[in-house]
């Protein structure tokens, strides 16, 4: 028992390592934005992609009523006028939006999604604000960060409308509230079910004792409730993905415990010996060299792992973005966003450091790069292969860490998963339905049918073409007049039927980093300059 207890307690120090660096952030303010919802609203004249996997169809018009979907008409073709004699009557008090030419999805989902973080100077009004001006509409807390009970507040300001905010689903960190390890199966279903009592949507895992990860799956999948889980490496070596995924697990996380699923010549990664998992830069150093050691593409192992997990109906949320700094380092920390949108203290909080999490740039060089390179090549494979034979593979961020901005690096997902080997449809997909299943939503959101949430992405550019175009800074264009734009960003984000501008969200953004730059005589500076 004495060892049970000492191996979880290793697992809750990452948690709480976690939690430090997301300590409650200052709330919400009431909402101030946007029009609606009315009576009646018909969106007139936009090319639909549904996020089904369907192309794109237009000229569109869809009703919406309060915040669900009426009608979906077709209502021309392509490059002749439309004949009003044809299209959705207007109600009296109803709301005409005229979106001809543009492009409308479903709202996106962020299958992870922290809530700031105090120690990043992250609150909750600029998340929110970062994220409905890149589209999304819903997001996945996989740890309750800020706690439970100020999760949930949000979740139900959010689902009424309170605050400008995405729909908020609540995964709480796998012993949080807890005054005492736990260290036995039946304390671990009466942690679940304490869980599901206060209100929580799920649960994230960081792994712990097969035993009490057992018991904890068992009881959260006899309550209906889902969970996801980041197989850290303590406790990885003993219960792997597959484990997670035979007890009842609903989703993974990044990659971790997936390559030690499909080791064949080994139980434990190869680490040096002297590493140090508190030490950060050997953990993703050696991080970067798990996939190389993991069964190759297509053989035997590797496709046996595959189908188990495909059987299972498993889905997997690889957050390819969170990692790319460890490939091109340059690249995530001169990313032209942080000069208008990254705040002071966030930026302080990528800067290299011993001590705050994701950090961990003591002397990240070329061999590393290299090293991650292939990794991704390796992960990418498997989860475009995962998604080819019928697997659900959805979009997250991981925002808040290692370069990475909340909003800017969902879309920055969107283009990993097209690297990967996605179709821009496919990854529209991901982006929307496949969260939505996910989640348990898909008969609310992800895609946009008759009698679900009006949750709209609207933009003036076909982001199948160049996903570029949904970063709230465009994407830079060559006119036929030789004048450099920035096309695209979306322009109104809709969600339950309110119609938010996109671009004034991110503009309300860009004034509070202002004020806070101005108060602190700041200017973002690389590391190691004055």
């Amino acid at each position: 028992m004495k060892k049970i207890q000492l191996l979880f307690l290793c697992s809750l120090m990452l948690i709480s390592s976690f939690s430090v660096a997301n300590a409650q952030v200052q709330k919400s303010p009431d909402r101030t934005e946007g029009e609606g919802p009315y009576d009646q609203l018909i969106i007139r004249g936009i090319t639909l992609i549904n996020g089904n996997g369907a192309p794109p169809r237009g000229p569109i018009d869809i009703v919406v009523e309060g915040n669900k979907i009426t009608e979906i008409a077709v209502v021309g073709y392509p490059g002749v006028a439309i004949d009003p004699a044809g299209r959705p009557a207007l109600k009296e008090g109803g709301r005409e939006f005229d979106c001809s030419g543009m492009y409308l999805l479903p709202g996106f989902v962020d299958m992870h999604g922290h809530i700031g973080g105090k120690s990043q100077g992250a609150d909750a009004e600029y998340v929110f604000k970062l994220w409905m001006g890149h589209g999304i509409t819903t997001i996945r807390d996989p740890a309750c960060g800020n706690g439970l009970d100020w999760v949930l507040e949000h979740r139900e300001k959010s689902k009424t409308n309170k605050i400008t905010a995405p729909r908020i689903k609540a995964y709480t960190v796998f012993g949080q509230g807890s005054y005492e390890t736990i260290a036995t199966a039946e304390a671990a279903r009466e942690w679940v079910r304490a869980n599901a009592k206060k209100g929580s949507d799920g649960i994230k895992f960081f792994g712990a004792p097969p035993e009490i990860m057992a018991a904890a799956l068992d009881e959260n999948k006899k309550l209906g409730l889902r969970s996801a889980c980041h197989h850290a490496q303590m406790d990885v070596a003993r219960w792997n993905v597959l484990h997670s995924a035979r007890a009842g697990l609903t989703s993974m996380e990044h990659w971790y415990g997936l390559p030690e699923a499909l080791f064949n010549d080994r139980t434990v990664q190869h680490y040096p010996l002297d590493y140090n998992y508190q030490n950060e830069q050997h953990r993703f150093k050696e991080a970067g060299r798990l996939w190389t050691q993991a069964a190759a593409p297509h053989s035997e192992h590797w496709n046996a792992v595959m189908n188990e997990l495909l059987e299972l109906n498993f889905t997997i949320d690889p957050t390819f973005n969170i990692y790319e700094a460890n490939r091109d380092l340059m690249r995530a920390r001169r990313a032209e966003w942080h000069e208008e949108y990254t705040m002071p203290s966030l930026w302080r909080f990528y800067m290299p450091s011993k001590i705050s999490h994701g950090s961990y740039w003591h002397f990240w060089g070329t061999e590393e790069e290299v090293d991650w390179r292939k990794n991704y090549d390796l992960w990418m494979t498997f989860i475009n292969e995962y998604k080819n034979r019928g697997g659900r593979v959805t979009a997250g961020s991981d925002s808040g860490f290692i370069y990475q901005l909340y909003g800017f690096a969902y879309i920055r997902e969107l283009e990993l998963l097209r690297e990967a080997g996605f179709h821009p449809l496919e990854v529209i997909r991901s982006a929307t339905l496949n969260g939505a299943e996910a989640l348990g939503m898909d008969d609310e959101i992800g895609s946009v049918e008759v009698g679900k949430l009006a949750d709209f992405v609207i933009l003036d550019e076909n982001p199948l073409q160049n996903l570029k175009v949904l970063y709230g800074t465009g994407a830079i264009k060559l006119t036929e007049e030789n004048e450099v734009i920035r096309a695209g960003g979306v322009k109104y984000t809709v969600k339950d039927g309110i119609i938010y501008d996109a671009k004034q969200l991110l503009e309300d953004v860009k004034e509070m980093v202002r004020q806070s730059k101005t108060k602190e005589d700041f200017e973002i500076k690389q590391p190691g300059k004055e």
